[in-house]
């Protein structure tokens, strides 16, 4: 055995390599790379932002109109090694429209870097947001996260951060995380065509999967997976809301019905879908 119940590389690559499961990216991409030009057109925003000393550390931020706004800070998928935050920008379209501030992240990708400096960059965003003397509408006492495949992966690490010893922040600086097709678990990815950029071992995969890390305190969290997707991601996402929920910590598993890897956030660009009607919810329920 590999890993589980896989005896080949290649019945990993058939649950993980989302590209070949969907039968090509190209129009994904498209729609993600439309959208976000949209939302940089037609929202106000604040691009470029630099958070850390290197070149790939910087953020953009889309503002609401209130200035006691929710901040959802975004973080992009693309397996840690490829796209950024500018193919993502669509996720502020319908967030902005429901009135929350959204500042989507980038961070530099493997094997130019490893995970664990991936999770050190989006932990070091948050750690600017919350200090920031930058004006934009948005209360830093309404801090939420949210992030899609890899970026998924980082929502969790980031509610695992031990905020007031390595930052000095209050411990609730994070009121919420929505965790979308996220991946907790990478001791499959060892092992899949994803390595060799990757380059897990046995402490990276122990210390950056947080299945292996679950926190003694945390605020609320949904893993949300889309209908469509393999039965690994179904499991990556069930699994960990299950060791979640058993440590004590507020959280729920969503599917969204039909839903493959890159459809699961299309709902990010319209007001009303059932995705932001859903992190709407969310972030209200975390505030009664």
């Amino acid at each position: 055995m590999l890993y589980r119940q896989f005896t080949k590389q290649d019945e990993i690559d058939d649950q993980y390599n989302v590209e070949l499961i969907v039968g090509g990216i190209k129009p994904h991409i498209d729609f993600f790379v439309g959208q976000s030009a949209r939302a940089r057109d037609e929202l106000e925003c604040l691009l470029d932002v630099p958070f850390g000393p290197t070149v790939e550390e910087t953020l953009d931020i889309f503002p609401a109109r209130d200035p006691d706004a929710p901040i959802l800070v975004f973080v992009h998928g693309g397996y840690w090694r490829r796209l950024s935050s500018k193919e993502f920008s669509l996720a502020a379209l319908g967030p902005v429209a429901r009135g929350i501030t959204v500042i989507v992240t980038n961070y530099a990708l493997c094997p130019k870097v490893t995970i664990p400096e991936i999770t050190r960059q989006t932990r070091a965003a948050v750690a600017w947001l919350a200090r920031t003397e930058l004006e934009f509408s948005g209360s830093r006492e309404r801090i939420y996260v949210s992030g899609h495949s890899a970026g998924g992966h980082q929502v969790a690490r980031l509610l695992s951060t031990d905020w007031a010893g390595d930052y000095g922040l209050p411990d609730d600086v994070i009121k919420g995380g929505y965790s979308i097709s996220g991946l907790f678990d990478l001791g499959p990815l060892r092992y899949s065509w994803l390595q060799p950029m990757l380059q897990l071992n046995d402490d990276v995969i122990r210390r950056e999967s947080p299945l292996f890390d679950i926190p003694k305190a945390a605020p609320p969290l949904i893993t949300d997976v889309g209908g469509a997707e393999s039965d690994e991601f179904h499991r990556q996402s069930a699994d960990y809301m299950q060791a979640w929920q058993s440590a004590g910590l507020a959280g729920s598993y969503r599917e969204q019905a039909g839903k493959n890897h890159f459809t699961a956030i299309r709902g990010l660009s319209d007001a009303d879908s059932e995705l932001c009607n859903a992190i709407g919810d969310f972030i209200v329920s975390c505030e009664k």
